[in-house]
């Protein structure tokens, strides 16, 4: 399998909404913004992207458009991720066919499978893709945890590529690597941890600030492979408190209020999301101001 372009800091995008319909205009502009600040890959249709709230042709859309757009520039790790294991399978095998270079399959939420269940069904999916795999571990979601004995498991099948841990856990990458190897990708599927994420031996993240903050995001996992050390602690620090802001309410309702500020995209999700509350809209556009981050030249409609 072809990994070596999966590390760094890659952007789990939103999908954005205009009057309750795909706004593919928007995504367009994103997903090319996106490459030219920076970012070394993108992962449409995740939970950033309210995959659980798009049809079927939704998600192929937003998929097939993002591979069209980046043009091989970044890899492209498609969601494909259910409870339904028979649904993700559909999703992955699509994703093959439009020219994704793996996908993001999440520990199946609400059915709460035993570890041998999560392992057959990463290991279905995964083989009927025949893609570079990336398990996503959010036990916060899902309810269910992958263990680190599960983890080694599914790092002996032929697909199976990495993980996303959005555990918290510091201590777990390190597990990780040791029993599975540097080869094995492990990505940060917190923000905030990032950095100690890097230190404990780990590749990098799939990032929801990146949607707003590319190029800085960006520059912490390259001002760690300079060994940059100075670089690295300012722009950590400078993005500490917009991480923390950005997950004060449930994802991605703040990003999308950012980014409708950044004109990016309309400040508009489908339920049972709701927009974030007038408290976090107010600390957010203060903070945003301080930033200053950069925005497309051409604005969201």
């Amino acid at each position: 399998m072809n990994t070596k372009n999966f590390k760094g800091i890659l952007t789990a995008l939103i999908t954005p909404f205009k009057n309750g319909a795909l706004d593919i205009a928007s995504f367009d502009t994103l997903v090319e913004w996106q490459i030219e600040q920076g970012i070394h890959g993108l992962v449409p249709c995740g939970t950033t992207g309210e995959s659980p709230v798009l049809t079927d042709d939704e998600h192929k859309i937003i998929v097939e458009r993002c591979i069209a757009i980046a043009k091989g520039r970044v890899p492209v790790i498609a969601g494909a991720g259910s409870n339904n294991t028979a649904k993700s399978v559909a999703m992955g095998e699509h994703a093959r066919k439009a020219g994704a270079d793996g996908i993001l399959v999440v520990a199946p939420y609400y059915n709460k499978p035993t570890q041998n269940g999560m392992i057959a069904h990463f290991s279905t999916v995964s083989e009927a893709a025949a893609l570079p795999t990336i398990v996503y571990n959010i036990p916060g979601r899902s309810v269910v945890n992958i263990t680190p004995a599960t983890m080694k498991a599914l790092a002996a099948l032929p697909y199976i590529a990495g993980v996303k841990d959005a555990t918290g856990d510091l201590t777990r990458p390190t597990t990780t690597r040791l029993d599975c190897g540097d080869g094995f990708i492990q990505l940060s599927g917190e923000d905030a941890t990032t950095a100690g994420f890097l230190a404990q031996g780990g590749h990098g993240a799939i990032s929801v600030t990146s949607n707003i903050a590319p190029a800085a995001c960006a520059e912490v996992y390259n001002a760690w492979m300079a060994k940059d050390f100075t670089r690295f602690d300012a722009v950590r620090d400078m993005l500490h408190p917009l991480h923390q802001t950005l997950f004060s309410e449930t994802s991605p309702s703040p990003i999308k209020f950012g980014m409708s500020r950044m004109g990016l995209c309309r400040n508009e999700l489908r339920l049972p999301l709701l927009p974030a509350s007038p408290e976090t809209e107010v600390a957010l556009a203060a903070l945003l101001d301080t930033l200053s981050l950069p925005a497309p030249m051409k604005k969201a409609a």
